[in-house]
């Protein structure tokens, strides 16, 4: 708004300098015209900045659906499902008939039968164009398997997908948290900064009154330049952080930042087994791996009937004409059968893919009871860090509190001339290392929860936050 104020302001000293300069009317008006312009283009840019930086500022609740909507890996595991229901329609196909059409013409000569045959003619063009029918009656299981399989298959995409989302989510959390702390750690060191150089001034108003040396300010100076690196590197951070939150939503060529405090209540610590139980229930791999065995057992039964009988209905009808010299006929054909097909001996091919079908099924078996075990695991360094992490920031509240207090202690004696720069300086690095550590430790205990959700298979993205404009 004060850009468009002094643009405003600058337009009208162009217009009263026209006027009093310029007589001829064509000129002002089109030095009036170019005002207008001037002053539009300004509104219009900055109201378009303003839109942009609303655009680009993020909920965590946002980003969370952002993340649904967007996330490379949630997007790879949705393909990953169309492809998995499109094999459920190919082993389904096997259960339903098959029809073919069928056309073609075709012209042969043959002499050899013409010394003893006179009546055989020697050359003939054949035409026909039929429809065929196929449907596969019993094959002792192997069909119904396969579209079990298939079936399964399915449920198995869907628990991949669940997985996906909710791995996404909780990278995204900690990733967003990131975002907040680092600006967190910048503000810190900015006001670190600003103290530096109020510290510098303060000793040079005590050089000028002789209370403080020529080696007071050098010292002072010293630890304003100490203080810049730090401020670099936390800008730094913030720029690293926001790209890396900008890769995990999947917004390709958009610049965004986090919104929102680190500031948070410690909820009642959960306890391991009732978390225990909730991701024994809510875990999607664990669901994932009782479909792969269903699968895997179905696979088994296919295997088995590799090299039993198949029996099956075959049939055609169509419309076939004959053309040979001397003569020309014509009319419809059909032709109807049961068939089975026995492959009693196909080189023990069955019974090596029934031995890698056990072989799989096993493996599957061992690596939930190894996922089962991995879980109890998880659940217990979970719900420790979220303690560790809660205890540290309820220890740091107050020592933060304290910090501040002694520092204004400091600065007062300091001023007063009753302590030491060296004292000032302790109390600022003491107040600025609580601040740090209680900003860590927040952030740790907001991830902590995030992490303790999704080993419990519980971390879902919000259904009432809106999105930016530009995101919907």
């Amino acid at each position: 708004m004060k850009r468009q104020g002094m643009r405003i302001k600058f337009g009208v000293r162009i217009l009263r300098r026209a006027q009093s300069t310029h007589s001829g009317l064509g000129e002002s008006i089109v030095l009036l015209t170019a005002i207008i312009f001037f002053i539009s283009g300004g509104l219009v840019s900055t109201q378009a900045a303003e839109q942009k930086k609303e655009e680009n500022v993020l909920t965590l609740e946002q980003a969370l659906r952002i993340t649904m909507e967007k996330n490379k890996d949630i997007q790879k595991a949705q393909e990953y499902r169309r492809q998995v229901e499109g094999r459920y329609v190919e082993e389904r196909a096997a259960a339903l008939p098959q029809f073919t059409i069928q056309s073609g013409i075709s012209k042969d000569h043959d002499e050899s039968q013409k010394a003893l045959f006179r009546t055989i003619p020697v050359e003939r063009e054949t035409r026909m164009a039929s429809v065929g029918f196929t449907q596969i009656l019993y094959s002792f299981g192997q069909v119904e398997a396969a579209i079990r399989a298939a079936r399964i298959g399915i449920k198995t995409a869907d628990d991949q997908l669940r997985l996906n989302q909710q791995t996404a989510l909780k990278d995204v959390s900690a990733a967003f948290y990131d975002v907040l702390l680092s600006k967190e750690l910048s503000s810190l060191a900015l006001q670190n900064l600003e103290q530096r150089k109020r510290h510098l001034d303060e000793a040079r108003k005590k050089h000028q009154a002789g209370t403080a040396t020529d080696y007071d300010i050098l010292a002072s100076e010293v630890a304003v330049e100490n203080a810049r690196p730090e401020v670099i590197r936390t800008e730094n951070l913030i720029r690293t952080s926001r790209e890396r939150l900008r890769f995990l939503l999947g917004m390709e060529k958009k610049e965004i930042d986090a919104q929102g405090s680190l500031l948070t209540t410690i909820s009642p610590y959960p306890s391991f087994a009732e978390s225990l139980v909730v991701a024994s229930q809510k875990r999607p791999e664990l669901s994932n791996y009782k479909n792969r065995i269903g699968m895997a057992e179905e696979l088994v039964n296919i295997a088995k009937a590799g090299n039993l009988p198949k029996l099956s209905l075959k049939a055609g009808y169509g419309w076939q004409s004959l053309n040979f010299n001397p003569g020309q006929a014509d009319g419809p054909l059909w032709t109807a059968g049961v068939f089975v097909t026995f492959p009693f001996f196909d080189g023990l091919r069955t019974q090596g893919k029934l031995v890698q079908a056990k072989s799989d099924l096993a493996t599957l078996k061992i690596e939930e009871a190894r996922l089962i075990d991995a879980i109890v695991l998880q659940t217990r360094e979970a719900v420790n860090y979220v303690k560790e992490a809660g205890e540290i920031v309820k220890g740091l509240s107050g020592t933060v509190s304290q910090a501040q207090r002694l520092l204004d202690m400091a600065e007062k004696g300091f001023q007063f001339g009753v302590k030491t720069k060296l004292e000032v300086d302790d109390a600022q690095l003491n107040l600025t290392l609580a601040q740090s550590n209680l900003a860590k430790a927040r952030r740790d205990y907001l991830v902590a929860k995030a992490n303790l959700e999704w080993v419990m298979g519980t971390i879902q993205a919000p259904v009432s936050s809106p999105l930016p404009a530009k995101q919907q």
